[in-house]
């Protein structure tokens, strides 16, 4: 259907495959569209178990890091109702993509940063903005000293009675990411979404106070 290349991303591919449309960037499918409007077809998918494995608060504000074609975002208008999604993708590439071949561009409320994982979380942290659910799909496969100040950092921006869910690839670090994350949380879960699956994700819900931390 469309294929492109971008120096942040590699070559970016837009495959339609029997009933779905498929974001392939560097070998990986990243993102699926339903071409017949059947989403329930995602449920045993990792997009979907992010959004069922713990309760999520009514109409939540909703940030994303990492868009892929924006599965996560169609899923969320779909089984959340949120008030506003706030997404974070390093790679305009990526953006204009997602906007002319997954549909993004008829979604809404929608707010896009376009910058680098680590600087766009911390200029949030410093605007105050917090969110009560936050999915963290952009350092699936990396290594450890990139992926974990990520997912700590992202940590503080959870709205209290909020979640925060982390997409780790099955061989890397999410059990380790997981003890990390428990003294901050008051539920803290992880799940490998299927049986021969590569997706392990870590939920974490009900962000605790430091000084409830310090106490515990």
């Amino acid at each position: 259907m469309y294929e492109t290349r971008s120096r942040l991303s590699g070559r970016i591919r837009v495959v339609d495959y029997r009933r779905e449309r498929r974001l392939i960037v560097a070998g990986e499918i990243l993102s699926i569209r339903p071409l017949d409007g059947d989403w329930s077809r995602l449920e045993r998918e990792y997009w979907w178990t992010a959004l069922t494995a713990l309760p999520l608060p009514p109409r939540p504000r909703a940030l994303l890091v990492g868009l892929g074609g924006g599965t996560q975002v169609h899923l969320l208008h779909r089984l959340a109702r949120p008030r506003l999604i706030t997404v974070v993708e390093r790679d305009p590439a990526i953006v204009r993509v997602a906007d002319r071949w997954f549909g993004l561009d008829a979604l809404g409320p929608l707010e896009l940063v376009c910058a680098d994982a680590a600087t766009a979380v911390a200029a949030l942290a410093r605007a105050g903005r917090r969110f009560d659910f936050v999915m963290e799909d952009a350092a699936y496969a990396d290594a450890p000293e990139r992926g974990r100040p990520l997912a700590l950092a992202l940590a503080g921006l959870v709205a209290p009675h909020g979640v925060l869910v982390v997409n780790r690839h099955r061989r890397a670090d999410g059990r380790e990411l997981a003890r990390l994350l428990r003294p901050r949380f008051a539920r803290v879960v992880v799940r490998l979404v299927r049986r021969g699956g590569e997706n392990l994700l870590v939920g974490c819900a009900q962000p605790v106070s430091r000084a409830g931390a310090a106490c515990t």
